[in-house]
């Protein structure tokens, strides 16, 4: 019996093994809350197709991680080593073994999370497959000592307008150097190709670069919601409507599969190269 189970492991892990190079681009994003709403994690589980996306055992498993995130802090590393609750093994190995069952390559392939010492990190999920479990996570994370109800309602609205607008950065100072300098290149040599002189040059790029930090920071943006309204004057207002401080500490936006080149697959050949093996 023994060596059955040995023999049957290494046909399971010798099987994942072969599966490991396919590209997993589908699968799930994430969410899971402590108690307190105080912190939450956000994590992005990843399978070849999006019907395995849908197979209640897959997002049973991506939930259970999801949990696990939050001891994980953020840390992938710390996550993939945490122990299953009744798997008896790692993240890693169980979803070795679940390559094995569901027979396509799968994996977890980045977590993160927010906390704060008060107030709320409130989570939403575009284009729901189960709960807490899609297409588009996002987590932002209020610090206030206001009422929870209303900063919670707060942070659902800023999260559902982070999963629609995608911002680059919380703030125009956080916004990374090399993509700042990077859309700056892109604007001279652009106002170049219209001849202008380069004293009128410069201006025009100090214009077009505040736009920018505008369009791509959070508190910055043009709130989706009433569509008028700053981020940074919604959140003043509701700090103002709760008699306390509102700080927005920070956001997490997944969305499955962003930066995964994806293969595209001739079905029709494939099909044929099976029938005729």
């Amino acid at each position: 019996m023994e060596a059955a189970i040995d023999y049957l492991r290494t046909k399971g892990l010798a099987k994942a093994a072969k599966k490991a190079g396919r590209v997993a681009s589908e699968g799930l994003v994430a969410v899971a809350r402590d108690d307190a709403g105080t912190s939450a994690s956000g994590v992005e589980v990843n399978s070849e197709t999006d019907f395995v996306a849908r197979n209640e055992q897959f997002q049973e498993v991506v939930k259970t991680i999801a949990e696990l995130g939050l001891g994980a802090n953020g840390d992938l590393a710390a996550l993939l080593a945490t122990d299953v609750p009744g798997a008896g093994k790692s993240v890693t190995d169980h979803m070795t073994d679940m390559v094995a069952t569901i027979g396509e390559n799968m994996s977890v392939r980045r977590t993160a999370a927010l906390s704060v010492s008060e107030g709320v990190v409130a989570t939403y999920i575009h284009n729901a497959i189960a709960p807490n479990q899609g297409k588009i996570a996002v987590l932002v994370a209020l610090n206030s000592s206001g009422d929870q109800a209303q900063l919670e309602a707060l942070g659902k609205q800023l999260a559902m307008h982070v999963a629609a607008v995608n911002p680059l950065a919380l703030s125009k100072d956080s916004v990374d150097a090399a993509v700042a300098e990077k859309e700056r290149t892109f604007l001279i040599e652009q106002a170049r190709e219209s001849g202008k002189p380069e004293n009128i040059i410069e201006k025009m790029i100090e214009g077009r670069m505040r736009k920018f930090f505008e369009e791509v920071a959070l508190l910055s943006q043009t709130f989706v919601i009433d569509g008028e309204s700053k981020v940074e004057d919604v959140i003043a207002k509701t700090a103002k409507d709760l008699g306390a401080p509102v700080t927005l500490e920070a956001f997490v936006r997944f969305e499955l599969g962003e930066g995964i080149e994806k293969k595209e697959e001739d079905f029709a050949a494939e099909v044929a190269a099976v029938a005729g093996s």
